[in-house]
């Protein structure tokens, strides 16, 4: 007896100290405490309560408003004013007439919403009367609360099923006829859905919200098939009560009548009526066992290891709290892996790119609505996708760009009478492209060109002929609007935006609206300069390929000002910023997420970079910091990427619940974060493949394997004592790729499905 509850309490130490697992010894009393789940397209954070849980559920298309054009009519007839008030140098009264008729028709967008939540009461159960732990196993992709309450173990397990569609969710005891639990909805929305009983099912029935004069044009249905074994079952108003059953699974079906940004005419409970359907006859165990084995395979293929400490062994919250002065390198690997299994839980092909906070909102009205902001944010959700082998998950956002090249069209024409396609500063669900909230910061023409870069790297990271044939079109339609749209700046005499700002950033001189912010250049330079790859890989349209490039050659180029630093802007304005640490450093696009500057590349470049960057600080915002971790990667400077991941992960900037604080939550951060380490051991830039580009101190010995690189290629790195071990290059295309170690460079030809194994000689990089 002795020996077997030795062997229990073994096992629940080494359960405790997984390296892949949230773990905590109380229920959330805050949002940001609840562990997310997530199938893609439904989300839901677990509180973990004993005497009642609370389930805060969505769906990831109900937003509110409906279909709408925000394009300005009256903007095509200011824009020559505005460009000529910014050419006079008079961005007080360029800004005024901006506000005034260069914005989107309403000035903001829609907000994504909640559909409220599922509340769980356990009548008879008190507090838990010891051992409760509440966790999330992000390889099992299960989030479960366990303990103990009048000699019954309890335990509750949740999931968010890709391959059925539905959050399932099963209650199970260690004593027979010990379950009884009281359903309801509660919902935020002022359309005050309805819940009734459905036979075995509670559902919920609304509508979405009107919002700045736009008028609400979804319903929605949330449909919850309970299954008990044993026990009774009753239902009463909006209350279903399960009374002494043996173990309880719920199944859970949201869905709205969205069916495109213009087209609203879904039937959600013909929706949910076909999820729950295919489940008849399904058991807990293969429902179970089909999500994992869904979720395991994105998942799995790739491994980190940062190195373990003691600190491993303390329970989450605990780590985060003691991260800035403890040694926890397995709490980074932890939050690495982390924000891959949030990418994979919100989004998957079908459903709607990663918000700004994934798909977990308990808001009607979030912050910034929670939209897609394009100035930075939706792309860094995505920046860890390709290097981090999780490429489906790309595919919402690429129909995100089918999508904004048809509503940015109109856009395009309306207010800049130009060929081809505009997105702004933000968009949402109904894919609006117009300028929005106020000329300081929307009057910004480069965030769909910005978006094209991950369309691009779609292809870059798997060479697929076809999909490039598909989306090229996507990417010319961007690149076409530009050539209309560039002007001449007379003061320097070279092509530029205008109007437009460096997000989001006051230079000091009346105003953010200028001119040729250095970030547009740099995006339009990756557009023009992908477009003409795919030219050359598809076949070329000599015409556009003459014109794109005589347009490239003219772009204006990087400044490096009087203070060493690289400008933001055309004018040497740096010193003149309202804000010398604003969060945003935008400027740097060019040294990360792009490889226009690098340090063996463009070395004077990446060191006005770098003075930037120490200009900027290190303390900001969560998001923003994740950022700075990525370039000072890029930098090649480990142990300084090192101390700002430290800051990320610290109490300040990471909720209890791994969650970034921006403060408040925004997922970016997250997803940066994963970027940013991941950089510090592969970079794939310049057509080569760096191994520990960047790599601290802190961590002597690791592995970090199935990475991808740009070229189509695996790469598995392993490293002891600060130096190389050994590195691994799987080929999924032919190709001949330049591999980077130090001052050591080979070359390597590979052909389809070939490996290379590497190795350090002599302080060279050679085959093993």
């Amino acid at each position: 007896m002795a020996a077997s509850v030795a062997a229990t309490k073994s096992q629940a130490a080494t359960a405790k100290a997984s390296p892949l697992r949230l773990w905590y010894r109380q229920p959330a009393k805050a949002w940001v405490e609840a562990l997310p789940v997530g199938s893609g397209k439904l989300g839901a954070m677990v509180f973990g309560g004993v005497a009642s849980e609370r389930l805060q559920l969505n769906e990831d298309t109900l937003w509110a408003g409906g279909p709408y054009d925000p394009a300005n009519p009256e903007a095509l007839a200011a824009l020559p004013e505005i460009r000529r008030l910014i050419d006079a140098g008079d961005y007080v009264q360029a800004t005024k007439l901006a506000d005034a008729k260069f914005l989107g028709k309403p000035r903001r967008q829609m907000a994504y919403q909640t559909i409220g939540d599922l509340k769980l009461d356990f009548p008879g159960l008190g507090e838990a009367s010891g051992d409760y732990v509440r966790d999330l196993d992000i390889d099992g992709a299960i989030a479960a609360t366990t303990f103990t309450a009048g000699g019954v173990r309890y335990r509750r397990e949740v999931i968010g099923s890709h391959p059925d569609g539905v959050i399932a969710v099963r209650l199970s005891a260690s004593r027979k006829g010990a379950i009884s639990v009281d359903l309801s909805f509660a919902s935020p929305l002022k359309s005050k859905p309805v819940a009734r009983v459905e036979g075995s099912a509670l559902v919920l029935v609304g509508a979405n919200e009107s919002r700045e004069g736009i008028p609400a044009a979804l319903t929605f249905e949330c449909r919850v098939e309970v299954r008990a074994k044993g026990g009774a079952l009753t239902g009463q108003g909006g209350v279903l009560t399960v009374r002494n059953a043996d173990e309880v699974v719920l199944l859970i079906a949201a869905a709205t009548s969205y069916r495109r940004y213009d087209d609203v005419s879904g039937d959600p409970q013909a929706l949910n009526n076909a999820t729950l359907a295919g489940l008849v006859g399904k058991s807990w165990a293969k429902i179970l066992a089909d999500h994992q084995a869904d979720h395991r395979a994105l998942f799995r293929r790739v491994g980190v290891d940062f190195g373990r400490t003691r600190a491993d062994l303390l329970p989450t919250d605990e780590r985060i709290r003691q991260s800035p002065t403890t040694d926890d390198p397995s709490l980074a690997a932890l939050y690495y892996q982390y924000g891959r299994y949030l990418l994979i839980a919100c989004s998957r092909p079908g459903g709607q790119p990663a918000n700004l906070q994934g798909i977990w909102n308990e808001k009607t009205s979030p912050p910034w609505e929670s939209k897609y902001t394009i100035n930075i944010n939706t792309e860094m959700n995505y920046w860890p996708a390709e290097p981090t082998n999780l490429a489906p998950c790309v595919e919402p956002l690429i129909a995100l760009v089918e999508d904004l090249a048809t509503t940015g069209a109109r856009t395009a024409q309306v207010m800049y009478g130009a060929r081809g396609w505009v997105a702004h500063h933000n968009t949402d669900l109904w894919r609006a492209t117009a300028p929005i909230d106020g000329a300081l910061w929307g009057v910004w023409p480069t965030g769909g060109a910005w978006i094209c870069k991950h369309v691009f790297d779609h292809y870059d990271y798997s060479r697929d002929k076809a999909y490039l044939a598909r989306v090229y079109p996507l990417m010319k339609g961007s690149a076409r609007f530009f050539l209309d749209t560039l002007v001449v700046d007379p003061k320097f005499g070279v092509l530029v935006t205008s109007p437009s700002v460096s997000p989001e950033n006051d230079h000091g001189h009346g105003s953010s609206l200028v001119a040729g912010p250095t970030m547009d250049q740099a995006i339009i330079r990756d557009l023009f300069d992908n477009c003409l790859k795919a030219e050359g890989i598809l076949g070329a349209d000599p015409a556009f390929v003459t014109e794109l490039t005589a347009a490239r050659d003219k772009l204006a180029p990087y400044r490096i000002g009087k203070d060493g630093q690289l400008q933001e802007w055309q004018e040497d304005w740096d010193a003149d910023a309202k804000e010398p640490q604003h969060r945003h450093v935008s400027h740097l696009y060019g040294l990360f997420p792009s490889d226009q500057i690098g340090i063996d590349t463009t070395p004077k470049l990446a060191a006005a970079a770098r003075t930037s960057l120490l200009k900027r600080g290190d303390i900001t915002t969560g998001w923003a910091i994740a950022w700075r971790l990525n370039l000072w990667a890029r930098l090649g400077d480990g142990d300084h990427a090192h101390s700002v991941l430290k800051l990320l992960l610290g109490p300040e900037r990471t909720y209890p619940n791994m969650f970034d604080a921006h403060p408040p939550f925004q997922i970016d951060g997250n997803f940066g974060g994963t970027s940013g380490m991941t950089e510090m051991v592969l970079q794939s830039r310049n057509d080569r493949i760096y191994l520990l580009a960047a790599l601290p101190s802190a961590w002597p010995t690791g592995h970090m394997t199935g990475l991808r690189a740009r070229g189509a290629v695996g790469v598995d790195v392993r490293w002891a004592g600060g130096k190389l071990s050994e590195a691994v290059l799987t080929a999924t295309a032919h190709g001949r790729h330049t591999v980077v170690h130090r001052a050591s460079t080979l070359e390597i030809e590979m052909k389809q499905g070939q490996s290379v194994r590497l190795a350090v000689r002599n302080g060279a990089l050679v085959r093993a």
